[in-house]
This record gives structure tokens, sequence and C-alpha cells, in this order.
């Protein structure tokens, strides 16, 4: 009881701001080339130009290099490349002489107008940026509120989560998951939202509102589903019809109580969970029957029964949404959790979930398409409880 309990979030820690597979080092590479090129091209239109017969002219890399310095640079440097290459058709011409020249005139016109336009490029470049900068802050603010972050300890257990979502500077989507000390144990939920954008994040907002205050209430983890599953068809009704709101979530809940040395798990229709020793075995907690998602009863209706599984000291609880089990290779090849982790022992929930991203990364080649959110829970071994005893 020692430990805070805490609910779902972003992962470890600000993954979600900065995506793994958008800060690659080949793309790294390609912004430092691409920072160079104004001065290749400058370097490269002054040997051209003194290599070549009066009538070839190296004016269109001269003109192309404040266009170029204008997305990566300040407005300074823009102008520098600018300044840059009017003076080196400038320096060329007097070189040879044919300054006073109608062409010369007309080259260095044209490159004093392509540098002004180069710095208002600039301009709204920075706009954009600051604007996106914004509502990335705005973005990131929205899923610390909806999703924040668990604590590293919850009930006496070790906590991770990751959301790595899949476009670039894409914050929350429809994925969730949150944990919660209550009680009665600890108990959790990681699930998938049906759909994307503002529709999704509503729904996220639903499902975690209504899981937080059914974990404490409900006696079993029974009750606390048959919550989400009531909270659902509400919101359903009152925004006419689930195809006006996101209220197909596929979902798994599960509860560890205190002292009993066993998880149970409630399954709705969501990819299932792994259950990792140590030594590096693992086994697929797959439900019984399998059965609808949330928000699906006017399609069938039946009783949920948890399932109780051994959940041993040393053991960690893998929970994952579909982005991990559907992430392709260039075949078309699923990537495999389970075997993925087959034989490999991890330090802790953390170094789990990063060799998971890192996984997904290779296995994808950094194209994932769907958001992705991992939540690991591991029981310490029995000799660190017996040393906090």
């Amino acid at each position: 009881m020692g430990d805070n309990g805490g609910t779902g979030g972003t992962g470890t820690r600000g993954a979600t701001a900065d995506p793994t597979w958008v800060r690659s080092p080949r793309r790294a590479r390609v912004r430092r080339f691409l920072r160079a090129v104004p001065v290749l091209m400058i370097v490269g239109g002054i040997g051209y130009d003194l290599a070549t017969p009066p009538a070839f002219t190296a004016v269109p890399l001269f003109a192309a290099a404040p266009l170029v310095a204008a997305p990566f640079f300040t407005a300074r440097t823009t102008l520098v490349a600018g300044l840059a290459a009017v003076l080196a058709v400038v320096g060329l011409r007097l070189h040879s002489g044919v300054l006073h020249e109608a062409p010369a005139i007309t080259e260095t016109v044209t490159l004093i107008t392509v540098s002004g336009l180069a710095l208002l490029i600039n301009r709204v470049v920075r706009r954009s940026g600051e604007r996106l900068a914004s509502a990335r802050g705005i973005a990131e603010t929205a899923q610390r509120a909806v999703l924040p972050t668990p604590a590293e300890r919850i009930g006496g257990l070790r906590v991770a989560a990751r959301y790595e979502a899949a476009q670039a500077d894409a914050f929350i989507g429809g994925d969730l998951f949150a944990v919660q000390d209550t009680p009665y144990g600890v108990r959790l939920v990681v699930g998938d939202v049906r759909g994307k954008g503002m529709g999704a994040v509503e729904a996220v907002a639903v499902v975690l509102g209504a899981f937080r205050e059914a974990a404490e209430q409900e006696s079993s983890l029974e009750g606390v589903t048959q919550r989400l599953e009531r909270a659902l068809a509400r919101e359903g009704t009152r925004r006419d019809g689930l195809d006006a709101f996101e209220g197909f979530t596929t979902a798994v809940l599960a509860e560890v109580p205190r002292g009993e040395g066993v998880v149970r798990v409630v399954n709705r229709g969501h990819p299932d969970p792994l259950l990792l020793y140590a030594g590096g075995s693992l086994e697929p907690l797959e439900p019984a029957e399998p059965a609808l998602p949330l928000g699906m009863a006017d399609l069938g209706a039946w009783p949920d029964r948890a399932e109780q599984v051994p959940y041993p000291p040393g053991a960690t609880l893998l929970f994952y949404t579909d982005g991990l089990s559907e992430a392709r290779d260039a075949t078309g090849a699923f990537y495999d959790p389970a075997v993925g982790l087959a034989g490999r022992d991890f330090e802790g929930p953390e170094e789990l979930l990063d060799a998971l991203v890192d996984d997904v990364r290779r296995h994808t080649g950094g194209g994932a398409t769907d958001d992705l959110a991992l939540l690991a829970v591991s029981r310490p071994p029995a000799h660190a409880a017996e040393h906090r005893a």
C-alpha cells in the first residue's frame, strides 16, 4: 500500500513527443546534407563558371543557394547565402570584364530578387513552425491530461508504458491504457478505439473515465467491464448511435489482487496479453471463449468471466494494441511478439518496452502505419520482495 497509484500514460519518457522512428540516423544525415547544400552550390557555381565558356552561366546554382537555405536556416543565414550568391556573380563578371553588360546586370538583379523571395519564404516557414510548435504543445498537453504517465511503481508492481504515434508530430489517437491501485488490488485496462481523430480521442476519454471510477467501486473485474460497456452505450445513445460515436473498443482488463500471486483477465476482442517468466519463457493468455469488443452488446450478450492464471515473482505481464501485432515488414509479414520475445530475458519492464520498440522499428523499416500502445507490469523477484519486507 506504500506505492502511489497512477493511471495510464505516455511512454517512457517523452517517447510520444519524439517517436523513435522519426529521429532515424538516415534522416539526420539527410538534414546535415541539406544544410551544406547552399555552400556547395555557391562553391560549385564559381568553379563551373570559371571552367566553362562565357555562353554558359552558373546563375541557376547561385539562385538555388538562398532558396535551399530558407527552410533550414535562420533569416540571417538565408540573407548571407543570398549576399554570397550576388557577390559571387559580381566578382565573376568583374573578373571577366563584363559587369557593365546587360546579361551581367540581369543576372545580378535576378539573384537579388530571388534572395528577397528566399527571405520571405524563410519568414513564412518560421511562422508555420511556430504555429506547429504551439499545436504540438497543445496536443501534448491534451495527451497528458487524457493519458497521464503512470507511476513507475503501483501497488508493489513495476510499471512501464509507451505510446508511439505512427505519424510524426502526432500525439494521442485511439489507443489507451490505464493502471490504478484500488481496494481490490492493481487494476488495469489496455484498449483500442475504432477510428481516428477527435472522435477516437473522445471515446478514449469516456473509457478511461469510466474505468477510473469503476475500478474503485466494483468488487469484481467483471463488474468493471460491464461499467465500461454501459458507459459506451450511453455515449453512443447520446450521439445518435455508434456511427456518430467511436463506440467500438477492443479491450483487455486485468486485476492483480494483493498477496495472491495470480492475475485475473477479461478480454473483449483484444490481442492476447503475454506473460513472460523469468528465464525467457512466455505464455499467451488466450481467453477460453472469444468475446466481442466493448460497445457491441447489441450483437450479442453473455456474462463476462475473468480467467485466473498464476503470476509468479519475477514475471512480467505485457499488454499491447494491434499496432504491435499488425506491424508489417516489406514483404507484408506481421511482427509476432511471442516469437520475437521468446527466450529473451529483460531486467525490467522499461527494458522490455525498449526492446519491443526497437524490434518494431527494425521489422517495419521505420514505416509503422498504426499507433502503438504498450504496457508492461512486473512482479518483483521473490528475493527483492523479501528484502523490502
